[in-house]
């Protein structure tokens, strides 16, 4: 599964975590689009190799507290719906 997800990440683009923050309606700033992009590239691995230990909360000044909440909603939904794959 790691092999899937990295290869995913490595092609992954701006535009597609726009699109998927769109999805989920989070209209995020080029800044909270930009941090978001490069905190994925740099600490996807770190993140899924201990879920647990990760804590979104330390990233709220990044974003509008609006978006932050909206994010941390879909994180616990994904990670309640796929922890257990992890």
């Amino acid at each position: 599964m790691f092999n899937i997800i990295e290869r995913y990440i490595d092609k992954m683009n701006v535009e597609d975590i726009r699109n998927f923050a769109t999805q989920k309606d989070i209209p995020l700033t080029d800044s909270e689009l930009n941090f978001t992009y490069n905190f994925v590239k740099k600490n996807y691995r770190n993140i899924l190799s201990n879920p647990k230990l990760f804590d979104i909360d330390r990233y709220r000044n990044e974003y509008s507290p609006e978006n932050f909440q909206k994010i941390k909603k879909v994180w616990t939904e994904y990670y309640q719906k796929y922890a257990n794959y992890l």
